[in-house]
């Protein structure tokens, strides 16, 4: 580990860095960030992050967190949890977004154990904290493995019945480019979640063969506002296990492919996501999930975690050129 800077609340940060085969990882202590991901025999860094920590606590708060504990909206910011209604930050247009100020990406997580190709990071929080019930404690297994796979398995425990939804939120641009524009993006989804003008689903769930212009099923080239993207794609109605689920290909012939247990994937063309110095759109987001807003639609997967439930999420970002 190395010292990457201080927050604003005197809190050191450090950055941890994982090697094995083709790729090199880097992540940090705040927000259990993926700072870093770099490919032997590629001059430019996959991911978009930055080299400076106030950046993190500014307009990159989300840039390669582990969002939690319920990423993505809800939408009237209210949780009704056994009965119990629970009222919730709204931080964004009257939603409760990416879990409000007090979230897990904001906050240093606790170093467990580190390896040269592993890192092991937790976090707790207490009853109360982002408006939901429980003493909660989220775990993030971080393994690099050759010849160039970055694997994550993150573990939650509570003691009352709460919500969990967690999401890795890194943006890619295998170009090294200043836009995404031009990358092949394929995504084994038959149907999606339109977005209400505050990009919270609508409740409806609709069938890609009814959507051709959202459709990636066969994979294509895609361009900025052709469509736009900020939606959930349907990989399932529950968890799975370990399965490919999105494609990722650069000009540059860098490729990425994403496995995920998660039910959904939050597809997110970086229209808001603007690094100091750069523009829109330079990264695409690819966030595994459960569907966001769960708590709202009775008829998408629930994300209520009680005591005694076992709970891992497992993702895989795997690389190659």
């Amino acid at each position: 580990m190395t010292p990457f800077g201080t927050t604003t609340r005197g809190e050191p940060v450090h950055k941890i860095t994982l090697a094995a085969g083709d790729l090199t990882v880097s992540l940090l202590t705040l927000g259990s960030i993926v700072q870093s991901v770099r490919l032997a025999g590629v001059a430019y860094d996959l991911t978009q992050g930055s080299d400076n920590l106030a950046d993190y606590e500014g307009p990159l708060r989300y840039h390669g967190a582990l969002i939690g504990p319920v990423a993505n909206r809800i939408s009237n910011a209210r949780a009704i949890i056994n009965g119990m209604s629970y009222e919730l930050e709204r931080n964004q247009d009257g939603l409760f977004l990416h879990s409000g100020k007090n979230a897990t990406h904001l906050h240093l997580w606790q170093v467990e154990e580190v390896t040269a190709t592993t890192a092991r990071l937790s976090i707790t929080l207490a009853d109360g904290v982002c408006g939901l019930p429980g003493n909660r404690t989220i775990t993030a297994l971080w393994e690099v493995r050759a010849p160039g796979t970055l694997h994550l398995t993150a573990t939650a425990t509570t003691d009352e019945p709460t919500l969990m939804n967690l999401a890795n939120h890194s943006y890619w641009n295998l170009d090294g480019t200043d836009g995404w524009d031009g990358h092949h993006l394929r995504v084994a989804a038959s149907a999606f979640l339109p977005c209400t003008d505050l990009f919270y689903p609508t409740g409806e769930i609709v069938d890609l063969d009814d959507a051709p212009d959202m459709d990636l099923r066969a994979g294509r080239v895609v361009s900025v506002h052709a469509p736009d993207f900020d939606n959930n794609y349907c990989l399932s109605d529950q968890r799975e296990p370990l399965r490919d689920v999105c494609w990722l290909r650069g000009q540059s012939g860098v490729t990425m492919t994403i496995a995920t247990t998660e039910p959904g994937l939050q597809v997110y063309d970086g229209r808001h996501a603007i690094r100091p110095g750069k523009a829109a759109f330079e990264g695409l987001a690819f966030e595994p999930q459960f569907w966001p807003d769960a708590t709202n639609n009775p008829a998408f997967p629930s994300i209520l975690l009680r005591p005694n439930d076992p709970w891992a999420q497992i993702s895989e970002w795997r690389f190659s050129r």
